[in-house]
């Protein structure tokens, strides 16, 4: 009854998001887009940056890590436990081509931010009419 009025209130944050390449557990993330680039920050708190791993895959922004759990003994008597540990993925599917070659990342206080350049084919082209 506990777990059916917790949900109700906050949602069942193990749900699988199938569209988001989410499943098990995932960091939360927003995807910014402007003209020239996307924006992509992912909370990712207690992992180590050398734990993290991007690629792309298509026009998808793969992200992958692991969070470790602390070497702390594991006490029986949680009465709850939402934090999850161990390995996750995410893909990030964009709108448009990304120049993959020219992907900026950098991981500060427990998020990441990743800065990707739209490829030279997805920039908006101005187009000449030329009248008679």
């Amino acid at each position: 009854e506990m777990d059916r009025l917790f949900n109700s209130v906050f949602g069942d944050f193990g749900e699988s998001d199938r569209r988001w390449g989410h499943s098990g557990w995932g960091p939360p993330l927003d995807v910014e887009e402007t003209d020239k680039e996307f924006f992509v920050r992912a909370e990712i708190p207690g992992v180590h940056a050398d734990d993290l791993e991007l690629s792309m895959c298509g026009d998808s922004l793969v992200i992958s890590g692991e969070k470790k759990e602390s070497e702390e003994k594991k006490e029986k008597g949680y009465w709850y436990q939402e934090r999850r540990f161990g390995s996750f993925r995410r893909e990030v599917p964009l709108p448009s081509a990304v120049d993959a070659d020219n992907v900026e990342a950098e991981y500060k206080d427990g998020v990441l931010h990743v800065k990707l350049h739209k490829a030279q084919e997805a920039l908006p082209k101005r187009i000449p009419v030329k009248g008679k």
